[in-house]
């Protein structure tokens, strides 16, 4: 079989005693496994680690959310050329697309090291944790590793729509010089299902957003604090749901939607909020967010409203366009902005700029999966099993919570419909793209390249693999 060389790298985090700031780390430096693991707060530095390292541009803070996936998705009218412009044609084997797909593929298998590295330890010294910690660290550091591994198969592996069984990418669950095998779409699917299936059991009995534990900043320093922070036990059972669509398990999709929507622990953000500048990346309904704590600079010239050739921005026209000329929608209202002087006619994003309020809830957020992509999911999948009455009245439900008016009749092309509501509630986000990927579309809106017949769905697996590993094809 083919293998995969993994080279690992483990990163750690200060810990620092207030759960506000739990997060508010990066990567500094290396220790050995006897230190590390030797206490529960060695754990917690690790498992800090690992979502640390995804507060990184090459991934979730900027090319696999509105940078690289964006232009790939059409999102944008305008960007920097010199960096996109082969992207937005979809010229993967030049050097800067190169650099791009190079970047998800190491980031991404540098954290999922990073998860095997704890998971491979943790259950000798299951004896050092306080109640509950065990299983939340373990149960979050296997929902990570297939967080991570699923984005890079949805990336680097064919539509499960086109062809299940062939190959993709390796699915790496020990630390070893050892080499992995790579697997099939489905093999992937199926490893990602059982990662999550293992978290959500140990979850479920120990996370305080389904127990309804009261945690304070006294109570272990509020570790257990700030749960959208985390890849929760709700979080969970969005990323089920995410996969099983994914998969064509259709009915096993629903359920876990419904679980997360029925939990009554997320809430659509409030207007006023919204109008007030407070609520800017709809912290509400984050059910897991990153914590990026350079934020502002960083989207400082990316949404730039002045005299930016690095900013993304789409014109006012096509913007009204994307909201079908439904202003009123708080989407349009409240989450972009207009330019000024010669861009005066321009958009520009604001769900990462500084919110007006200063409470840390609302601050240095990057939404990774949101509330509203549950309801999608779950229209979808009442409308694939001929429930039209349920799909309509569950998309009237985010279309009310949007200021829309509901719908009295699903639009001939639901799947159409359903493109143009994923770009309105998840622009800049990284979803959309994925979505033409699972349906197959054969081209993608605003391009005139035939994307299925092109195959620019899935990104060529890197030159170190194709090269010195002899991976197998994976187009």
């Amino acid at each position: 079989m083919m293998h995969y060389r993994l080279t690992y790298l483990l990163f750690i985090s200060a810990l620092l005693s207030s759960c506000n700031d739990w997060l508010d780390v990066q990567p500094r430096s290396q220790v050995e496994d006897t230190e590390l693991f030797a206490t529960e707060s060695g754990y917690k530095e690790a498992l800090a680690g690992i979502y640390s390292s995804m507060v990184n541009p090459q991934t979730y803070t900027k090319e696999l959310t509105y940078g690289f996936l964006g232009i790939l998705a059409q999102e944008w009218d305008y960007y920097y050329n010199t960096q996109y412009g082969d992207a937005a044609t979809y010229n993967y084997e030049a050097a800067i697309p190169t650099g791009f797909i190079q970047g998800i593929w190491t980031t991404n298998y540098s954290g999922i090291a990073n998860a095997n590295h704890l998971l491979a330890s943790i259950d000798d010294d299951a004896s050092v944790f306080s109640p509950d910690n065990f299983a939340v660290i373990k149960g979050e550091a296997l929902a990570l590793r297939a967080f991570l591994h699923f984005d890079l198969l949805r990336c680097f592996g064919i539509s499960f729509a086109v062809n299940p069984n062939q190959p993709a990418i390796p699915y790496c669950t020990n630390l070893s010089y050892l080499v992995s095998p790579q697997l099939t779409v489905s093999q992937v699917c199926d490893r990602v299902l059982s990662d999550l299936q293992a978290s959500e059991l140990l979850l479920k009995d120990a996370d305080p957003v389904v127990t309804g534990r009261q945690i304070t900043e006294a109570t272990d320093n509020g570790y257990l604090l700030n749960r959208q922070l985390h890849l929760n036990y709700y979080a969970v059972k969005a990323l089920q749901a995410r996969v099983n669509m994914w998969a064509g398990r259709y009915d096993e999709a629903l359920q876990a939607a419904q679980t997360v929507i029925q939990s009554g622990q997320f809430t659509w953000s409030d207007v006023a909020n919204l109008q007030a500048g407070y609520d800017r990346s709809l912290a509400d309904e984050h059910l897991f967010a990153l914590n990026n704590l350079t934020i502002v600079t960083d989207v400082a010239n990316q949404f730039f409203s002045d005299e930016s050739a690095y900013s993304f921005a789409v014109t006012r026209d096509r913007l009204l366009d994307y909201f079908d000329n439904a202003t009123q929608d708080y989407r349009y209202t409240f989450l972009f902005k207009s330019g000024t002087a010669t861009h005066a006619n321009n958009r520009y994003l604001m769900k990462y700029d500084d919110p007006s309020r200063t409470s840390s809830y609302y601050q240095y957020k990057m939404p990774l999966i949101r509330l509203g992509e549950m309801y999608l999911i779950k229209s979808e999948v009442q409308y694939r099993n001929g429930d039209t009455d349920g799909a309509k009245t569950t998309l009237n439900e985010l279309r009310t919570a949007r200021n829309l008016p509901a719908l009295t009749d699903l639009p001939t092309d639901f799947y159409l419909e359903l493109i143009h509501e994923y770009r309105r509630e998840l622009i800049g986000e990284g979803q959309l793209f994925f979505l033409y990927k699972r349906l197959n579309r054969t081209s993608i809106l605003y391009s005139d390249v035939e994307a299925v017949a092109k195959k620019v769905y899935t990104f060529p697996l890197p030159i170190t693999e194709t090269e010195s590993a002899h991976r197998e094809s994976n187009k």
